[in-house]
């Protein structure tokens, strides 16, 4: 059995990594690109480089989007509507929830299906056993194109709901982006006293490595959480709020800029506000939840 015809929309990076990894896969990839230049290795390894939008669309049922964002997607796409009928897009770019879902009605207008995919790897890793890729939209034509997708990553598909896939990406990325801010003010407040970058991540990462233990051993935040039980047994509210002042105050004392820790800070306080300083620090979430609604 042949493999699939795929087109792929977008050569930055990521776009280059999927079609090399299709390509290897024994998959015809047609291909389009605003710069053309960029086509010219994925050409030179077996792809096919398309005159138009319309032409790549046509190429192929299945076609792959990595763009900078959804308005990229009408951008190209807008003169070539009249291709779309019975194809099936798969948008991996990043964009909000909403805006997939618009995408997906859009799509559906000019007669084609509709899949969001939010991919969690690297280029470099693309198609390796550590890739993976969210996705989102028809159940049954996620399965009709699950062997293709999953030449990218293994496939994980959350529901029907076009919105779920970006959402979760966005999620990671809430949780990765944060993370990384973390680490860049904490290397910075150490930096206050002397101490290298080199020395103060090397020290930083064993907390961060230490995460996954406590959130799912210990503490049991995610059970918490959905039962509305903050037990705090263990680390309340009250406690951990007092290390966000901790925090705040030598920010201010090293002289450098407090929004990260005034923000974590400021869930504490609301929390304590609130009425639920002895219980679990879970329960900040209800702040997070409802920012506007005393508890």
């Amino acid at each position: 059995m042949s493999a699939t015809p795929v087109t792929l929309i977008g050569l930055g990076p990521m776009g280059q990594a999927m079609v090399r990894t299709l390509l290897a896969a024994g998959h015809p990839v047609t291909v389009w690109n605003r710069t053309t230049a960029r086509a010219d290795g994925l050409v030179a390894d077996g792809a096919t480089l398309a005159a138009s939008p319309a032409d790549a669309v046509a190429a192929s049922e299945l076609v792959i989007l990595s763009l900078t964002d959804y308005q990229a997607m009408y951008d190209i796409l807008g003169t070539a509507t009249a291709a779309l009928t019975g194809r099936t897009l798969v948008n991996l770019s990043s964009d909000t929830p909403d805006r997939a879902r618009e995408a997906a009605a859009w799509a559906a207008s000019h007669g084609a299906t509709f899949l969001t995919g939010g991919v969690m790897t690297p280029p470099p890793m693309v198609g390796t056993e550590a890739a993976s890729v969210y996705y989102s939209g028809p159940p049954e034509v996620f399965e009709e194109h699950r062997p293709a997708l999953a030449r990218i990553g293994t496939p994980r598909h959350l529901g029907e709901d076009a919105g779920l896939a970006q959402l979760m990406y966005l999620a990671h990325l809430d949780v990765f982006l944060t993370s990384l801010s973390a680490l860049a003010h904490a290397t910075a407040l150490l930096g206050s006293a002397g101490i290298t970058a080199t020395e103060a991540v090397d020290e930083l990462m064993a907390t961060l490595t230490g995460l996954p233990a406590m959130l799912q051993a210990g503490e049991n935040v995610g059970a918490q959480i959905d039962a509305g039980e903050h037990p705090g047994h263990l680390s309340t509210v009250t406690m951990m709020g007092a290390t966000a002042d901790h925090i705040v105050g030598a920010a201010a004392t090293a002289g450098i800029d407090p929004t990260l820790p005034r923000a974590v800070q400021g869930h504490y306080l609301r929390a304590i506000a609130d009425g639920h300083g002895k219980e679990n620090w879970t329960r900040i979430v209800d702040g997070i939840r409802s920012p506007g609604v005393n508890g």
